[in-house]
C-alpha cells in the first residue's frame, strides 16, 4: 500500500484519538493495540517517515494515559526487580546461555590442559599458590587458605574482588564484547585448572561442598555480568532500526541494571568465603543446603521466574517498560 493511500485509510480515525481522549480502560486499551498495528506496519513500509513518528507519539501518548490512570499496586523499586529485571534476563536469555557455555568450555580446556601438561597449572596459577595448596593436602588440610587472616578484612577484600571483577567484565564490553571474552577466557581456565588440583588428588567431591558454597554465587556472577558486557556488544555491532550511539546507550542501560543487580549477589558470596567456607567441616546436610539455596536462587531469579513472567503474558516494550498482560491480552 502507498504511505499516501495509507495515510488517507486511517488518518480520520488517529485524528478522533488525538482529539478526543478517552478515560475508559477497554476503549484506551483498544486504541493503542490499534495504533500498535498501525506502527508495527508503518516500521515495516514507511521507517523512516514522518508518519511513523506521528503514530509513535499517539500510541505513547495512550500508553501514559493508561499507567497514569492505573493504580500502582507495587512502588518502584519492587517494580523493578519483580518485573523489569527478570524480564531483561528474558529478553537476553539465549545471549546468557551462550556466555554460560563459553566460559564452561573454558573451564574444561584449563582442566584437560592440566592434566596433559604440568607445567600449565604453575603457569596459569603461580608457583606460590600451588606450592601453598600441595603443602595444604599433604597436611591433610587442603581447604587451609580459606581459614587465614581475619575474616571482616577478608570479607572486604573479596567483596570489593570480586565486585571489580564484574565490572571489568561489564566495561570490556564496549570493545565490540571482545573484553567481556576475553575475560571469560581467563576466569574459565583457571576455574579449570584449580578443580583440577583437587580432582587429581581424590578431593574432587569435597571441593564441592566447601568452594562452592561461595562459588556459586561468585561464578554465576561473575558469568551474568559478562553477559551485561556482551549485551552492550551487541547493541555496538547489531544496532537494528536505531542509530549506532542510541543503541550503544539502550544496550549500555540494560547492562548496568543487570549490574546493579549483581552487587548484592556479590556481597553475600564474599559473605559466605570469609565467615562460612572456613568451617571445611561442616556437616554435609548444611553444605549441601548452602549450595543448592544458593544455586536454587540464580535458577530461580535468573531462569526460571523471568520465563514464568513471559508465560504470564508480561513483556518489556522497545523504552524498557513493563507491559502487563492487562495491555497485551488485547492484541
Amino acid at each position: 500500500m502507498r504511505e499516501s493511500l495509507f495515510i488517507k485509510k486511517n488518518l480520520s480515525r488517529w485524528k478522533k484519538y488525538q482529539e478526543e481522549p478517552t478515560d475508559d480502560p477497554d476503549e484506551m486499551a483498544e486504541r493503542f493495540v490499534s495504533l500498535l498495528d498501525d506502527l508495527s506496519y508503518a516500521k515495516t513500509f514507511y521507517s523512516f517517515s514522518k508518519v511513523t513518528r506521528y503514530i509513535n507519539g499517539l500510541a505513547a501518548g495512550i500508553y501514559h494515559r493508561i499507567y497514569q490512570n492505573r493504580k500502582e499496586d507495587v512502588g518502584r523499586f519492587q517494580l523493578f526487580f519483580k518485573y523489569e529485571l527478570p524480564l531483561l534476563f528474558r529478553k537476553h536469555h539465549r545471549l546468557l546461555l551462550f556466555t554460560l557455555c563459553f566460559f564452561l568450555l573454558f573451564c574444561i580446556i584449563g582442566a584437560f590442559s592440566s592434566a596433559h601438561d604440568e607445567t600449565f597449572v604453575r603457569g596459569v596459577l603461580g608457583d606460590e599458590y600451588v606450592n601453598m595448596t600441595e603443602r595444604n593436602i599433604a597436611n591433610k588440610d587442603p581447604f587451609g587458605v580459606y581459614k587465614d587472616g581475619n575474616p571482616i578484612l577478608m570479607f572486604f577484600r573479596i567483596a570489593y574482588n570480586n565486585i571489580m571483577v564484574s565490572f571489568y567484565c561489564y566495561i570490556g564490553g564496549i570493545f565490540l564484547g571482545v573484553g567481556s571474552l576475553y575475560l571469560l577466557v581467563r576466569n574459565g581456565v583457571m576455574l579449570g585448572v584449580f578443580q583440577y588440583i583437587f580432582f587429581s588428588h581424590g578431593l574432587g567431591w569435597k571441593s564441592i561442598l566447601v568452594i562452592w558454597i561461595h562459588g556459586t554465587l561468585e561464578i554465576s556472577s561473575i558469568v551474568i555480568a559478562a553477559c551485561a558486557g556482551i549485551i552492550m556488544g551487541k547493541s555496538i555491532l547489531f544496532p537494528g532500526t536505531r542509530k549506532r550511539i542510541d543503541s550503544l546507550r539502550k544496550g549500555a542501560k540494560d547492562g548496568i541494571k543487570i549490574m546493579v543487580t549483581l552487587i548484592p549477589v556479590f556481597i553475600v558470596a564474599a559473605f559466605l568465603e570469609s565467615f562460612v567456607t572456613r568451617y571445611t567441616e561442616m556437616p554435609l546436610a548444611v553444605s549441601l543446603f548452602i549450595l543448592l539455596a544458593s544455586l536454587a536462587f540464580i535458577l530461580g531469579y535468573f531462569i526460571f521466574y523471568p520465563i514464568y513472567l513471559h508465560k504470564k503474558g508480561y513483556r518489556l516494550s522497545a523504552e524498557g517498560k513493563v507491559l502487563t498482560p492487562f495491555i497485551l491480552s488485547k492484541q
